[in-house]
């Protein structure tokens, strides 16, 4: 076999190389970081949980420990009330989050890349993001009657809103200087727009769509407080009703455990596509 130039054959037993070398202390120092930061999950945990029992025995009325809160959830786990209530939730989640992202992201790169475009959508834009999604949940319901419906367009309403401000200010952000060498070198508005524009606005893009997956659940909640016969934030109502504090905090904890799964799903999905990304 030809040896390539320039290039030093390494035979078995050879000492390595110092790229040999870089490399192994790179895998040590990621493994190391990666054991700490599961150090820092693992104790931030405990030290959650330990503050939770000392406000249960705060002399707290009502306040639930753990012991009955996981009791209380295995009860509706077994039931098969947890899973349905999730599942209704997470339904309707997933439906208005997925509508107000697909929508978002070509609306936010048509305004940033179009000045006729922002001119003529940014001024409604801002108008609708003064007002809570909440508070159109009355008149959402009064105007698509008490099914789904609404309760979708709210959440749409509020992850395009969190998404499209984002997709905007990722595009108007590039660096002229790249749009300009890109052109120089005979780049069409096209292939600017794939080659330069869209990648350097994705971590923007991404940031958004964690933002407004935040603003999906919190409206989902509130929106079934109001008008639904299933789902986390209707069983929470329920147990108000009754005082039921167990159950509220297993509803709590049941979004706040899908949120996050959720959560790190996307930021798993940014540190893949935004490799290249500086960070601290």
């Amino acid at each position: 076999m030809k040896e390539e130039p320039g290039r030093a054959r390494k035979t078995p037993g050879s000492a390595p190389t110092p790229a040999d070398a870089a490399g192994d202390a790179a895998r040590r120092a990621a493994w190391a970081q990666r054991l700490r930061n599961a150090l820092l999950s693992l104790c931030s945990a405990v030290l959650g949980l330990l503050v939770w029992i000392v406000l249960a025995h705060s002399g707290i009325q009502g306040f639930p420990g753990p012991a009955s809160v996981f009791s209380r959830g295995w009860q509706m786990l077994r039931d098969g009330v947890l899973l349905d209530d999730l599942g209704a939730s997470l339904r309707r989640v997933l439906t208005g989050y997925v509508i107000g992202t697909a929508l978002a992201v070509p609306v936010g790169f048509a305004m940033g890349w179009y000045p006729v475009v922002r001119r003529l959508i940014e001024p409604w834009l801002q108008f609708f993001r003064m007002v809570p999604p909440l508070a159109v949940i009355p008149l959402a319901i009064v105007l698509m009657g008490i099914g789904e419906t609404p309760k979708i367009f709210v959440i749409f309403l509020a992850a395009f809103l969190s998404c499209v401000v984002s997709t905007f200010q990722g595009v108007v952000s590039v660096d002229p200087t790249l749009v300009s060498a890109a052109r120089v070198l005979g780049a069409k508005d096209g292939r600017v727009f794939l080659g330069v524009v869209v990648p350097a606005s994705s971590p923007f893009i991404l940031v958004g769509m964690r933002i407004g997956l935040g603003a999906a659940w919190a409206t989902v909640v509130a929106a079934e407080l109001i008008a639904a016969q299933s789902g986390l934030g209707f069983r929470m109502q329920q147990a108000q009703l009754y005082y039921d504090l167990p159950t509220m905090f297993v509803q709590l904890i049941a979004i706040g455990t899908v949120g996050l799964a959720m959560d790190r799903l996307l930021l798993f999905a940014e540190h893949r596509l935004t490799g290249w990304q500086e960070r601290r």
